[in-house]
């Protein structure tokens, strides 16, 4: 007996989910909640629509908006469909939104009618065949919430899906040249699925907390989905501010939340952090970017038995790739964990050659959450898959027993007179300074050094420090040669809409 290839499809997994918790709700947003039943039957009559209006299986369809029901619907109905969803930041130019549309060759597009001066122009020339908005008050557009209200059939379409087809394109972004769009295939993402679900400890009895935005992996793939896939309760929000999140997590006891590093400061700077009764929350996930240590230890002061759990990885790889479990965050804090169950992880040199235990190298990956390559660009994925193994781009090395270190980004490796330093190193040793609330150290050409290592700092509320006193500060962590040359203080970091820290935007205003 074989196995059918639509058996491990994400539209099959979420029809087994819906089938077994139908009563139990899985999505809330606003004042509005869908039951796993409603919200799959949902999903079949926008499938269908999808369908009448032209696009035919493995087309593209691009989705440009904010958190909402609607979002998770359409996503949920173009897989139905047999169609590639294209999530983007909801925060692209009108001439970047162009880029993905032209780029993926996409056949549909579904926006915010907020984001509707940006769309027009983007679309312009496209070989569209649908357009849509995911809420909308016109009465002639088509606006996928009221689709999934309406009395439409809802009968599963007839498409002969397979675990190999595609499912979503992920654009990753470009410092260097123009963003690559990662395939992800239907295996991919549910070995993912299966992954997180056992590596992260989710729990389909644990009501989730889902602020950051859906067009980021991390919350749509490590966090949004296998909760699904499990019969939890999702609490969606459209954007993730501070005193919102921890309102809706007193008030729902929400019992799991992920939010990069920038976002747990943003929550234990907030006033109502303390006011909040928070003693629901049991699992605390952190990501995207790296985890100061004293932020680390600030968390674990102030919600004393959290669960803390780092996860490290990037959109190729679906994309986590290791976890730090709580039992191992007092041994090893600054650590990004092990590698999930579905993941292999190397240290390797230019050769791929491994390297020894505690020595540097890049680290690469095999794994089936990986992607097929990148979309029209078979150069860029001959070069990410050099010797079998899949290139993350980072520098980081392996203790004795496995745990995994990340040093830096490749690209984020200051080579200052022709030594090299990891900006993570002195960004660590800055954030230890109690003025310190965020800081960001990048390297800038100079003449005498190659680059010259820059701190950018930004002051908690109502503090003060001089360059010449962080420098003494950094001075007692730091070899000489690693010492900021200059550091400029501003009001606050250049970051994107998930949370994470753009040096390439402080590299063009310093």
């Amino acid at each position: 007996m074989t196995i059918s290839p639509q058996a491990n499809t994400i539209s099959a997994a979420l029809n087994r989910s819906a089938r077994k918790n139908a009563t139990s709700v899985a999505l809330k947003f606003l004042d509005r909640q869908w039951t796993y039943q409603a919200l799959n039957l949902a999903v079949n009559k926008i499938a269908n629509q999808l369908i009448k209006q032209g696009l035919k299986k493995g087309d593209r369809v691009v989705a440009y908006g904010k958190n909402s029901d609607a979002y998770v619907l359409a996503w949920l109905a173009i897989l139905r469909a047999g169609l590639v969803h294209v999530p983007t930041n909801f925060a692209l130019s009108a001439e970047e939104l162009r880029y993905v549309v032209q780029q993926s060759e996409a056949r549909g597009i579904i926006s915010d009618l907020s984001l509707a001066a940006h769309v027009e122009p983007a679309i312009k020339d496209a070989n569209l065949v649908f357009k849509a908005h995911f809420h909308s008050s016109q009465a002639q557009a088509t606006d996928i919430l009221q689709l999934a209200l309406a009395d439409l059939p809802t009968s599963t379409p007839e498409v002969a899906l397979a675990n190999d087809d595609l499912a979503q394109f992920l654009y990753t972004s470009g410092t260097t040249a123009a963003p690559k769009a990662a395939m992800m295939t239907h295996q991919a993402l549910m070995a993912e699925y299966m992954a997180c679900m056992v590596g992260l400890d989710l729990k389909p009895n644990e009501p989730m907390l889902a602020a950051l935005p859906l067009y980021h992996s991390a919350q749509m793939h490590v966090f949004l989905m296998p909760a699904l896939l499990l019969g939890a309760t999702v609490r969606l929000m459209e954007s993730p501010l501070p005193d919102q999140c921890l309102a809706w997590i007193e008030k729902e006891a929400l019992v799991t939340f992920f939010a990069p590093p920038t976002f747990w400061i943003a929550l234990l700077r907030h006033p109502d952090f303390d006011k909040r009764n928070l003693s629901s929350l049991k699992k605390a996930y952190y990501g995207a970017s790296i985890m100061p240590v004293p932020v680390l230890k600030e968390m674990e002061q102030r919600l004393p038995g959290v669960g803390l759990y780092n996860c490290y990885g990037q959109s190729e790889i679906a994309p986590l790739a290791t976890v730090l479990r709580p039992e191992d965050h007092a041994d090893r804090p600054a650590s990004a964990g092990r590698p999930i169950i579905t993941v292999e992880t190397r240290i390797v040199d230019l050769e791929m050659n491994d390297m020894p235990t505690g020595q540097q190298g890049e680290i690469v990956h095999r794994s089936p959450q990986l992607l097929t390559g990148y979309w029209n660009n078979p150069e860029m994925s001959e070069e990410a898959f050099q010797g079998g193994w899949f290139h993350s781009g980072d520098v980081g090395y392996l203790d004795e027993e496995g745990y995994l270190f990340i040093v830096d980004r490749i690209k984020d490796v200051i080579n200052t007179g022709g030594v090299v330093v990891a900006s993570r190193e002195v960004e660590e040793a800055l954030f230890t300074h109690p003025a310190v609330s965020e800081v960001a150290v990048i390297g800038m050409p100079d003449d005498k050094w190659i680059e010259a290592i820059t701190a950018v700092v930004v002051l908690k509320e109502g503090a003060s420090a001089t360059e010449a006193e962080l420098i003494q500060h950094a001075r007692q962590h730091l070899a000489p040669f690693k010492l900021p040359k200059k550091i400029v203080f501003s009001d606050s970091l250049p970051k994107s809409t998930a949370g994470k820290i753009l040096k390439r935007h402080l590299r063009k205003d310093i």
